[in-house]
């Protein structure tokens, strides 16, 4: 029973009590009690804020959801029970009888909300009850600031114009400048390209010299003055119409030249004709959302806390950083044995140890796989340095006799790695934790260290294990270092007033590292890899001026040489970033490594991608959604950026979904990226039954490949594979659906009698569907169950980079970077690649062929003339082949693409070359009998260079033009990219966190460095590439060897 207050409450109390202060009786949502004690002017607002700083203190808190959530309900003097919205009014005004208040949940039920709700968990793969039941006031918090911000989406494309709805759902893919690319200036006659126009509901279509600096609109207004001509009709207005790509669903409009569209530039770039046809926007299904009623934004942590005095601030307290460590359970040991665990803790910021590390003493599990130490763990490092984002990581550790386990420092004893946990420090509110906390443990992988430390994990998620039934828990008390009140870290005002105090040093110091500037400069310019020197670390973080003047692109260098245990370092980096000029996207996006943990660096880091135009956001999203995993908490500027992105943009929301979705069986991610499916969801409502199409097909298709696996017959498997397409409810699901891999291609219905099994050890399907519009040719996909496409995706996006790279500097390697998207674990969808075979296929197309038939090097000579009989056509398919094989001959070599044989080597009828298939690279070789079975640099058989030189032969002082050419071609490729080393060695760091076989740790990136050497000047680096290329070119023969063996192993 809820206990009386202690003042009498009459009827005439609010009118007569001379008190300044009221005692209210306030029952909580989640069925507990809080008597407060408020001022008499005390708002509602001001009384929520308070009651859920002390609900903290209270049972049950994680049941409560944001603050915002909720009004306050209460009997008034006409004993009549009142509900309040408006939180401004004062306790004196509403008058409460007896001071009870009640909180309940804001009521907004919105028509078909239960029905969304049921979408959205569909789509996710995850019931929206699952984030309910966690009981995260965290979890709680971040769903209801979500929400307000899709609901803000909505509300403003609900206002918006016909146009501005296309330019949402289907963007125009522009290219960063609208000057013509230097690669296209040859596909120009005099300025001029040719464009075929189709006028939509004819047969007519008008085919134009188009010069390269008129808009759309201008064009539309040509065609349809032509239109007028011929028809003999009266004319339209051309605002109402825009330029639909033919073939898929992509439109050209606004006020950029025509050659500023990628499709544009695209077709020239392979010598095609661009073909577009008039539509009117009035025809368009271009959907409406409905305005919604906004729910009130919940107010920020740092707003709320200025309004409190009953505090204390982290900055105050001079006593070294304890905990307690008590118990583990659940541990997973042999119970017919003894085994003895110790504990061991260390407290990290952006992987960086801040201190040494503290361990328990040994004790012994029982049989029930508990451990008890009850040991007070104290860390060489002060409160007051404790860093906002450092967490505290724990290792559970088996010691025993048994050799061959790795050897504990200064011990003889193996150490066997159990489980691994860690916690952020401070919480989500910026409190200093200091009560109970439990802790589900994570389990060791053998290689799965990061890190400078290799025992603890500290790069690996703070999220709880989620399967709380089947790990570890620690138990775990944190200190409240005799504080009454909660121990709050320093607002941002406090911690940059602090920062302007201290001096940047003595005059003869900076007066040194003037003169040394240059030497500090060249120092910081080394790759991100580079092991700086103590000395180096603090003359360059003494020079930070010098570098916010001289070098901001350097800034990631100079945050590596923080001490962020030292208060005053870690306080100036606020100050710092605050006045720093923004950085270019490639800079800004190492920003977002795992290695810059804080706050203040990371908001930087999103504030300088904030113009990036929609195009280079889809070439990095990849990287940009691993980097969620290096956020501390939920509730991220990098997230907010992200959805408000994917808000305005249907293309990037598609792929944003995807590559979240594609994770979701991942236990550390699962929440967050839940959580962000689920505000995608919710602010592109209009998306969802796109959304879910795609996936009932997914769901088919998938249902279809297990049926076809029971198969071990390849010619019983295609049979059945007809015969289950043929199937009504096939027919029926499969069509009228977005392309996963390509959303702006529609496919009508699927076309049984063309899909194949193809003849690879995980029976991938070979698709084909009829294309939704009629001028399009048919969409081909590849389903492929059973291999982790990531890595493949992750491959294709560097090639994209890497052909953006080239490009930028004026080269047109002619890679085919085609599409691949992981869709769900060792689920994806892959691009076919029409008017293309494996150089195996060709091999076998030979009269000559036979199991070792890789030797004869004219077989892929005589099939590009076949396939371009003329002269002329034939030495541009040659010229193809040439820029093609440079390219992916430098490509594979720096990112060491392993495993190269001939049946993932594919060449166009055009000559165009390109590599499928990317399962190892970094120089993961695949070995045969313990030899590795690849020995050269990169793939340059002979039949290669035999094309390459048109028959000719030619080697040392007489080696042929055209294979002179093709070598500075490869020379030129590799400067390129080793210019921009420091990007691609960023790239591949951010997918550490991906989980990758082949990308663990730094030490994988190592490769990249040597084959890069980013060490060596370019003078010497380009030397060392001469000798790769040379050793490549002698030892042509052994790859040739090795197809031959591939091809025996094969045929056997």
């Amino acid at each position: 029973m809820v206990p009386a207050p202690s003042c009498q409450y009459t009827w005439d109390y609010w009118t007569s009590s001379t008190s300044d202060h009221v005692e209210l009786i306030c029952l909580m949502p989640n069925s507990v009690y809080i008597p407060l004690t408020v001022s008499w002017d005390a708002t509602l607002q001001d009384v929520k804020e308070e009651l859920w700083d002390l609900a903290g203190k209270f049972p049950l808190f994680g049941m409560l959801h944001e603050m915002s959530g909720y009004v306050f309900q209460f009997i008034n003097s006409l004993a009549v029970t009142e509900e309040v919205d408006d939180e401004n009014k004062r306790l004196r005004d509403i008058k409460p009888v007896c001071g009870v208040l009640v909180i309940i949940e804001r009521s907004i039920e919105r028509p078909g909300e239960h029905l969304l709700n049921t979408h959205i968990s569909n789509l996710i793969g995850k019931g929206l009850s699952e984030f309910d039941n966690l009981r995260s006031s965290e979890v709680n918090d971040f769903r209801m600031r979500m929400r307000y911000l899709a609901e803000e989406s909505m509300n403003k494309r609900a206002l918006s114009t016909r146009l501005e709805r296309l330019r949402y759902r289907c963007p125009p893919r522009l290219a960063d400048s609208p000057s013509v690319p230097s690669t296209l200036i040859s596909h120009l006659n005099n300025n001029c390209f040719i464009l075929v126009t189709k006028v939509a509901n004819t047969e007519f279509s008008f085919t134009s010299n188009v010069p390269v600096s008129r808009t759309p609109q201008q064009h539309i207004d040509t065609i349809l003055k032509k239109k007028v001509n011929s028809l003999n009709m009266r004319g339209e207005d051309p605002r109402n119409y825009v330029l639909k790509v033919c073939g898929r669903e992509e439109y050209l409009f606004g006020k950029e030249p025509l050659i500023q569209f990628l499709y544009i530039q695209e077709m020239l770039a392979k010598d095609g004709v661009p073909q577009v046809m008039t539509v009117s926007i009035d025809k368009l299904t271009l959907g409406c959302d409905n305005p919604v009623e906004r729910r009130p934004l919940p107010p920020d942590y740092a707003t709320i806390r200025k309004k409190k005095s009953q505090h204390e601030s982290s900055w105050n307290i001079d006593k070294n950083y304890t905990c307690m460590v008590q118990s583990v359970g659940g541990l997973n040991v042999d119970p017919g044995r003894l085994v003895e665990v110790v504990c061991q803790a260390g407290i990290f910021h952006g992987g960086k140890a801040l201190c040494e590390a503290q361990k328990t003493r040994v004790a012994a599990v029982s049989k029930e796989g508990v451990a008890q130490w009850d040991e007070e763990l104290t860390f060489p490092i002060k409160v007051y340095n404790m860093p906002r984002m450092a967490r505290l990581c724990f290792v559970i550790y088996e010691i025993s006799k048994t050799k061959g386990k790795r050897r504990g420092k200064d011990s003889k004893d193996s150490i066997n790695k159990l489980a691994w946990a860690n916690t952020m420090i401070f919480d989500y509110k910026e409190q200093l934790r200091t009560d109970g906390l439990t802790l589900f443990m994570w389990t060791h992988v053998a290689d799965e260290t990061q890190g400078d430390d290799w025992l603890l994990h500290p790069l690996g998620t703070v999220v709880s294990n989620p399967n709380t039934d089947s790990c570890a828990a620690l138990q775990v008390r944190f200190s409240n270092f005799d504080c009454q009140f909660p121990i709050l870290f320093p607002k941002q005002e406090t911690v940059k007033a602090y920062a302007d105090d201290i001096e940047l040093g003595s005059p003869d110091v900076i007066a040194r590292l003037s003169r040394d500037f240059e030497q500090l400069r060249a120092t910081a310019e080394k790759d991100p890899m580079y092991e700086m020197h103590e000395q180096e670390k603090k003359d360059i973080w003494a020079s930070r001026e010098y570098f916010r003047v001289e070098a901001p692109e350097l800034l990631p260098k100079l945050l590596s040489c923080v001490e962020w245990g030292e208060r005053a370092e870690a306080a100036s980096v606020a100050r710092m970033v605050a006045g720093w000029p923004l950085l270019r996207v490639e800079c800004a996006l190492e920003l977002l490594d795992y290695a810059y943990a804080d706050a203040a660096v990371r908001s930087f880091a999103v504030k300088c991608l904030a113009e990036i135009r929609d195009e280079n956001l889809l070439l990095y999203l990849l990287q940009l959604v691993q980097a969620l995993k290096h956020e501390s908490y939920l509730m991220c500027d990098l997230s907010v950026f992200l959805l408000q992105r994917a808000f305005s943009n249907m293309t990037i929301g598609h792929f944003l979904f995807w590559h979240l979705r594609s994770e979701m069986h991942v236990p550390a991610v699962s929440v967050r990226f839940g959580l962000m499916l689920e505000a995608y969801c919710r602010g592109c409502q209009d998306h969802i039954n796109s959304l879910m199409r795609q996936i009932t097909c997914l769901d088919k298709l998938k249902w279809a490949s297990q049926c076809v696996r029971k198969k071990k017959e390849i010619s019983k498997a295609r049979a059945a594979l007809h015969q289950h397409l043929q199937e009504q409810h096939c027919m029926e699901t499969l069509c009228e659906f977005v392309s996963p891999l390509t959303p702006s291609l529609i496919c009508k219905k699927i076309k049984p009698e063309r899909c194949r099994v193809m003849d690879s050890k995980m029976r991938p399907l070979m698709l084909e569907f009829e294309n939704v519009d009629p001028t399009g040719s048919d969409i081909r996909i590849i389903l492929k169950i059973g291999d982790d496409l990531r890595q493949d995706m992750f491959t294709l996006q560097m090639l994209r980079i890497m052909d953006r790279l080239w490009k930028n500097a004026g080269y047109d390697f002619r890679l085919n970077p085609y599409n691949c998207i992981s869709m769900e674990y060792a689920v994806g969808m892959i691009e076919v690649v029409d008017d293309a075979e494996t150089v195996a296929n060709i091999q076998k197309q030979s009269a000559l062929f036979n199991a070792a038939s890789t030797i004869y090097k004219a077989n892929l000579f005589q099939w590009l003339r076949k396939q371009n009989p003329t002269e002329s056509s034939f030495n541009k398919a040659v010229e193809e082949f040439t820029m093609s094989c440079a390219g992916y001959c430098v490509a594979t070599y720096v990112l060491g693409i392993a495993d190269r044989h001939p049946d993932n080597i594919m060449v166009k009828k055009c000559g165009q070359l390109f590599h499928i298939d990317f399962g190892h690279f970094l120089g993961h070789f695949k070995q045969k009998y313990g030899f590795k079975r690849e020995r050269v640099p990169f793939v340059l058989t002979h039949d290669f260079i035999h094309v390459i030189n048109k028959g000719q032969r030619g080697s040392g002082v007489n080696e042929a033009l055209d294979f002179k050419i093709f070598k500075e071609h490869c020379e030129t490729a590799f400067k390129i990219l080793r210019k921009h080393g420091h990007l691609i060695l960023s790239l591949f760091s951010m997918m550490i966190s991906t989980g990758l076989p082949e990308l663990r740790s730094e030490k994988d990136l190592q490769y990249l460095r040597e084959t890069l050497v980013m060490d060596l000047s370019e003078e010497k680096a380009l030397e060392h590439f001469r000798l790769k290329f040379i050793e490549a070119v002698k030892n042509s023969w052994k790859a040739s060897v090795n197809w031959a063996i591939h091809n025996i192993d094969k045929n056997n």
